[in-house]
């Protein structure tokens, strides 16, 4: 397993995929054990970004999945943007490049050094878990292991401090990169959820095990019959593998 000095539950972040603040926000209140929750493109949009500074107000913790990609400038504005929003993970994309890398995550220190703020993990996206091989063909990549083992060096080589991956490459990242990078992994589905879009999953557990810093679990929580149920057992699991 990963080097990983914090406690279980703070590895879980709850994914709050919804069209609006309202919706999320009755989740939110239903989980008081999960402090990490993940704000993406779409509740980001539906909110006008109040999603981040209303959970901060409850005294949580945002993932702001945003997935910034566009040239490094631009993506070294955002990145200072999402200091100044508070939030303690931030996301770019690989692909992005080493220059685009390396600007986003210079900027976001620089700015939490001038504000006088704790300093978020710039983490970067790998290979989508909804692709699996024939779609990474299509737009011109060959393997998803290669492709991801490539993108997680570079994004060492820049001093990002971590990688969105699945499951499946955990091992594969903690072989060829530093101890202590950071591993978030979408894609985890408990054994008694549905599997839905996701290609390359595993259980909270394995994913654990196998050296996962960050779980991202979204629907098996979120459409459950009894959320706060569905979060405990998640929590359990991953007490249980530490």
């Amino acid at each position: 397993m990963g080097e990983n000095k914090k406690r279980p539950e703070e590895s879980l972040i709850v994914a709050l995929d919804y069209a609006g603040w309202a919706e999320a926000k009755k989740l939110v209140e239903m989980l008081p054990e999960v402090q990490y929750f993940k704000v993406g493109l779409e509740l980001y949009l539906a909110s006008k970004g109040e999603a981040v500074a209303e959970l901060r107000k409850l005294g949580k913790k945002v993932f702001l999945d945003l997935k910034f990609h566009d040239i490094p400038n631009t993506v070294a504005r955002a990145c200072c943007q999402a200091v100044e929003q508070g939030v303690t993970i931030l996301n770019l994309h690989a692909a992005g490049g080493r220059r685009m890398m390396e600007q986003g995550v210079q900027a976001a220190r620089a700015k939490a050094q001038e504000l006088g703020v704790a300093v978020p993990l710039v983490i970067a996206v790998t290979v989508l878990t909804s692709l699996d091989e024939p779609s990474l063909q299509e737009i011109g990549l060959q393997g998803i292991e290669k492709s991801v083992v490539n993108f997680a060096r570079l994004a060492e080589e820049t001093r990002m401090d971590g990688v969105v991956a699945s499951p499946h490459e955990i091992s594969l990242i903690r072989e060829n990169c530093r101890p202590g990078f950071k591993i978030i992994c979408p894609g985890v589905r408990p054994a008694w959820a549905e599997v839905n879009d996701q290609k390359r999953i595993t259980t909270p557990g394995d994913a654990i095990r196998l050296g996962a810093d960050y779980l991202v679990v979204g629907r098996p929580i979120t459409t459950a019959f009894d959320p706060r149920e569905a979060a405990f057992r998640v929590l359990q699991e991953i007490k249980e593998a530490f």
